[in-house]
């Protein structure tokens, strides 16, 4: 990095407007549409505890839909903001789809980004069990939708999910089809046979865990050929992620080397899983239409993972299977990204009334 990962930190919050008005909209530009975001804090179902939801949308938008609302939540370790309106290449996947006439909503679960963190996260991980766990972010994501659902006097809404938050919506999901229009689960999380690159390997999990920015780059060029590490996602890029996501944990930004916290609930479900071979939940009890989308060298969530949950889908109305090639879990912020975009947005186009 050429500058100091101080002044690349106050650049990234500077970036991500982090001193925001609850509710305040200011026009963005992104491609030739021009778009409008608004940042919230929406009460969770439990007291005290506040969740960031942000909203993009063309300007002037005033007939909102079923069909053109979409919702994203993040994984296990980083916060929905840096992952899905990041602007590489000059937009992010929140601009993409807002600019193809949707309100698109992104939600970090408590423990995340600006949402309150458990108090647990104030002490030694080791002095606590591992806290937020998928339940827990499901009544968090319920909050958001209920809230957006209020918000545009809408039924349903569409929810798009990346690698933990795979687990997250589909369990939201299960108990609230009614709420749902179409789901989709980007890098999907099912029982896992191998090793998980977010678990610590410790015996005992603490409540949490941190990660640095060594540690994240790292992991992102596991399973892809060597050939192929070097083009896959451009340095700039993964600096430009890094300086942002390691902006969002206050505290973690002091520390040295600055560090991210992230709650360890659904690393601790993923051992229960691979031990008791458990399902997360009930792929039966999805009832509305379903994409699963997988990369090609994707080691956090393997294609296996994939290939078991497709079957069980069997009361989806309809459903899909689409793999990206050369990409990892992170094809998000990867030179094959339109690919995945194109992809999701396919599926949200499409009229569910003429399947």
């Amino acid at each position: 990095m050429n500058l100091s990962f101080k002044c690349r930190i106050a650049a990234a919050l500077l970036c991500l407007g982090t001193a925001f008005i609850m509710g305040c909209a200011t026009p963005q530009s992104a491609d030739s549409v021009k778009l409008v975001t608004e940042d919230f804090m929406v009460p969770a179902v439990d007291p005290g505890i506040q969740l960031y939801v942000r909203n993009k949308r063309p300007e002037g938008m005033s007939q909102f839909t079923q069909d053109n609302i979409v919702l994203f939540v993040h994984g296990a370790t980083y916060p929905a903001e840096t992952s899905f309106d990041l602007k590489l290449n000059g937009i992010s996947w929140m601009e993409y789809i807002a600019n193809r006439g949707y309100d698109v909503y992104l939600v970090d679960v408590r423990g995340f980004g600006r949402s309150s963190r458990p108090p647990e996260m104030d002490q030694p991980a080791k002095n606590n069990a591992p806290i937020v766990g998928t339940n827990v972010a499901a009544r968090d994501v319920g909050a958001a939708v209920d809230f957006i659902r209020k918000r545009r006097n809408v039924e349903k809404i569409n929810l798009l999910a990346w690698s933990w938050g795979t687990r997250i919506m589909p369990t939201y999901t299960a108990g609230n089809n009614e709420k749902v229009n179409k789901l989709v689960l980007y890098a999907p999380s099912w029982v896992r046979s191998t090793k998980s690159l977010t678990d610590t390997g410790d015996s005992t999990l603490g409540a949490y865990r941190t990660v640095t920015v060594e540690a994240a780059k790292k992991r992102k060029g596991f399973g892809v050929p060597p050939e192929k590490q070097k083009d896959l996602m451009p340095e700039s890029w993964f600096d430009a992620w890094a300086d942002a996501t390691f902006a969002s944990d206050p505290w973690g930004a002091q520390q040295k080397p600055p560090v991210v916290r992230a709650p360890n609930g659904s690393a601790q479900e993923s051992r229960d899983m691979a031990v008791s071979g458990k399902p997360p939940y009930d792929a039966a009890a999805i009832r509305v239409p379903t994409l699963l989308v997988v990369a090609e060298w994707d080691s956090d969530t393997p294609t296996y993972m994939a290939q078991t949950l497709f079957p069980q889908l069997v009361n989806a109305p309809y459903k899909r299977f689409v793999t990206i090639g050369e990409g990892t879990h992170s094809v998000i912020m990867e030179k094959n990204r339109m690919q995945l975009f194109r992809e999701v947005q396919l599926f949200l186009d499409e009229s569910i009334a003429a399947k």
